[in-house]
Formats: C-alpha cells, structure tokens, sequence
C-alpha cells in the first residue's frame, strides 16, 4: 500500500444554456465566425452598462435546490481584476463573497456497491472570457471574443476526492445532473463544460493539506483522470527526492500525457475583488425557490431509486441507465412496449445496445433501433418466437437498417422450434447415432450433456428451443 494519500478538488465551469449573454442580449451560439457575437458590452466600450439576465439566476438556482445547497437571499457580483489579451474590460464579473449558491452535497458511485458524499462548497455566476488563439498565425496570436460574457456556473467542490476515479465520478456526476437539469449541454468538445483539478499529496494519516498544483481546462473525462494521476506521481516523487512542490497552475498536454507548468498560482488578493458598482445586488425571495424547486424534473439519485425499488433492478444497472438522460428515457419508453421486462431490457440497453453506439460513435438519441424495436424483439424472446442467440442475429440486422425484428424474423424463418413432438423426433435421432456417447453419460460423465445439445442444435439449424432440448435430453438419457 502506499505511503502517501491524495487530495483532490475541482472546479467544474458549465456554461449555462441561455440564448443571450450573462450581461447583454449578444448570442451564445457556438460556431459563428470569429467576433460577429461580441457586442459592446462584451466589449466594455465606454458608457455601456451591463444588465443581469434573469434566466442565467434561475439556472443556477435550480442547481442549487438540486443538491440539496445554501441558497442565498442576497447576492453580490464582483470585478475580478487581472489583464489577458482576451479579456477586453481588464477585468471578469464573477461573484466572491456572496454567491448565489452556497454549500451542498452530491453522492458518488466510483465502483459497484460504493456511495460516498462529495461536498460542494459553492457555485457562482461569472462572466466567460474570450478565447486565445496560438496556432493560426505564425509568431502571432489571435483572439475571438464571441465567448466573452458568455454565462457560466463556476462549480467549487471539497477537497473530498482522494483518487482519479473518484474526480472523474464526481465529474460525471455533475455532468449528469446539469444535463437532466437543462441548463448546460455538456458539450466537452464545445468547451460547454470544463473541469480544473486541484491536486495535492501528504503522508497517510496527517490532517494538513499539502501544496496544491491547478491543472486548468480538461475537456474529456479521460484526460481528466490521466492529468490527475500524472500529478499525483510527479508530486509522490518531487517530495521522495527531497524538492519542493511549487504552488502553480500547470496545462495538461494529451499528446505527451503530462502537465507543465504554466504560472505560479495566484491568491484571491492578487484579483483585488471589490464589488461590481454597475451591478444591484441580486435579491432572492423564499417564493422564488420554492417556484424553482417544484419546477424540477426527477433528478438522476430519484430515478435511480425509483428504478430500485418499483422495477427491482440491481443497484449497479440502475446507476448506469440514469448516469445519462437520453438513455434513461429509452429505456423507459421502451418499457411503456415491453412492460414487466425491465431487467431484459436493462442488459440489452447496457450491453449490446451501448457496445453498438460506442463502437459506431453514436449518441444514444441517433440510434438506428429505436426504443420500440428493441422492446419487440425482447418480446420476441420472451414468448420463445426466437433464442437469445437468434435475437443477437436479430438485432445485428435491425442495427443494419434491415426492419424491425417480426419483419427480419418472417423473412429469415428464425422462428424457434417449441413443438415437443419435433423436439423430441431430433432427440431420438441424435441419441441413436451416438450410443457410445450415451453410455458415457449414463457412467456419470455430465458434461457429455453438451455434446448431445450441440447435436440437437445443429440438427435444427439452431432453431430448437434450447430449454426444453436440455430438459428433455436429461430425461431420455436417463432411460
């Protein structure tokens, strides 16, 4: 076991899904040609002021009701301070003191049978910056800043991660939840929803933190996980060969899989925060959170519960079909086709279906089989038209666009043999042909079973039932 024990938080940005700025009426598309969506006060021309938009509030409210969070009454943006080419007033609203979210919780899965609660210690409003851009012209950078004012949800945990996997469960989760919430696409690539990791060692057993590094804007799940555990070693071995660990902010460079350093880290004084004189206070009325949290769909922990307790799913399916939404609501509507075949249609959604999405790079949403389909062809096993191993045939074919599964059924002649007359002529034959192998079965030898089975199956061109192949088989040999 190692020696040494990490430490780990992070800052999650969710850009929020409004259609207008966080301070002016400029769109949020993403896509549009460099510039063409920054307005003057994205800009911070003089004489411009900005104006809150009230549905970027609403959204972070709805979070914060949605982790069960502080919600405070009285709300204060803030100017925070610092010059980059892509920040063009010289300094970023965000809120500091007074957020509009305060502490919460969420619960984690990082493996089968685990639960562990991750603290959240806030979740603010802030304004996006622009965007650099080093690659485009030699010696020369670019800037666009059609993100500039963009509404983000900065999400702060607790220092409550003690491994890779428990950040990147956390990180789903939360990616999870403010997709089911409808407030952030979770877009990655898009930039819609980024993670900062603060990483820190010490000694098992000691209370004090060590020196944290910042590693800034992980795009994927995976590289999430690798930057951390690069981090955790790089730090591991600076402290065994007796070297300071700075405090920084460092990059994570996928194609080397490592971090680097990128600026020592700043404190909250280096921002010199001071509150926003352009902008109100925001107030917030115990009506207004009620309104909000009656407003709320069923949240990822209540569906998972749900699926628990009324359709007796195992704890570990149950966590995978509400991880994400679109999923969720196929199983479900499969369900509405195929009542009382929950568990069926939890593997086949969790197996086949989702191995076939993956290796195709599809989202669940562009599936070639709809919800319906797949519910039809579990039905199809279920009343023993086909076997599970004619319906892997099936579904491959209706992944193919071939039709649903009583079309490719009919037209193929799947239909399963379950006339034990027919069964039982199969049996005779194949019992007779093979005496030697009887005798041997007969003597105690079980797993000669197989064999006869195998026979049985090829004999009917793998149509035969194969539970009543096997229950019948045991019964002749033993006469």
């Amino acid at each position: 076991m190692s020696e040494w024990e990490s430490v780990i938080g992070l800052e999650i940005h969710a850009q929020l899904a409004t259609r207008s700025k966080i301070f002016s009426g400029a769109a949020t598309a993403f896509g549009a040609e460099p510039n063409t969506q920054a307005c003057a006060v994205d800009l911070g021309m003089p004489g411009v002021l900005p104006v809150l938009n009230r549905e970027a509030v609403t959204m972070a409210i709805r979070f914060g009701v949605a982790i069960d969070a502080e919600i405070d009454h009285h709300s204060v943006f803030a100017r925070k301070n610092y010059f980059y080419p892509d920040l063009p007033k010289g300094y970023q609203i965000s809120q500091y003191e007074l957020p509009i979210v305060g502490k919460g919780r969420i619960f984690i899965s990082p493996a089968e049978g685990e639960r562990r609660e991750i603290g959240i210690t806030r979740a603010h409003l802030e304004e996006d910056a622009g965007k650099s851009i080093h690659d485009k012209f030699p010696e020369q950078s670019a800037i666009d800043l059609n993100r500039a004012g963009t509404p983000l949800l900065e999400i702060v945990s607790e220092p409550d991660m003690r491994s890779a996997k428990e950040a990147v469960a956390y990180a789903r989760k939360i990616h999870s939840l403010v997709r089911y919430l409808e407030i952030c696409d979770g877009n990655m690539q898009e930039g819609s929803f980024r993670c900062d990791a603060n990483v820190s060692v010490r000694p098992k057993g000691q209370e004090e933190l060590g020196t944290r590094a910042e590693i800034k804007n992980i795009n994927s799940f995976r590289f999430l996980e690798r930057a951390i555990n690069f981090e955790i070693d790089r730090q591991i071995n600076l402290i065994e060969n007796r070297e300071e660990v700075v405090q920084e902010t460092r990059l994570y460079d996928s194609e080397r899989d490592e971090t680097r350093s990128m600026r020592s880290k700043e404190e909250a004084n280096d921002y010199r925060y001071f509150p926003d004189p352009d902008l109100l206070p925001v107030a917030i009325t115990d009506e207004d959170i009620a309104a909000i949290r009656a407003a709320l769909p069923e949240l990822p922990e209540q569906k998972k519960q749900r699926y628990i307790d009324q359709l007796e799913l195992s704890d570990y399916n149950a966590e995978l079909l509400t991880a994400n939404r679109e999923t969720a609501a196929f199983f479900e509507t499969a369900l509405v086709s195929a009542p009382g075949q929950s568990a069926q249609l939890a593997n086949w959604i969790l197996g086949d279906l989702t191995g076939a999405l993956n290796k195709a790079s599809l989202e669940t949403s562009e599936s070639p089989i709809s919800p319906e389909m797949l519910a039809q062809l579990i039905s199809r096993i279920t009343d023993n038209t086909i076997s599970g191993k004619m319906a892997k045939e099936v579904f491959e074919s209706m992944w193919q666009g071939e039709g649903d599964a009583d079309a490719i059924i009919e037209r193929r002649g799947l239909k399963q043999i379950t006339d034990s007359g027919a069964i039982e002529s199969l049996i005779d034959e194949v019992i007779a042909a093979n005496a030697d192998q009887v005798e041997q079965f007969r003597a105690g030898k079980d797993k000669v079973l197989g064999f006869f089975v195998g026979q049985v199956m090829k004999q009917s061109q793998g149509k035969a039932n194969p539970g009543q192949v096997n229950a019948m088989l045991r019964e002749k040999l033993k006469t």
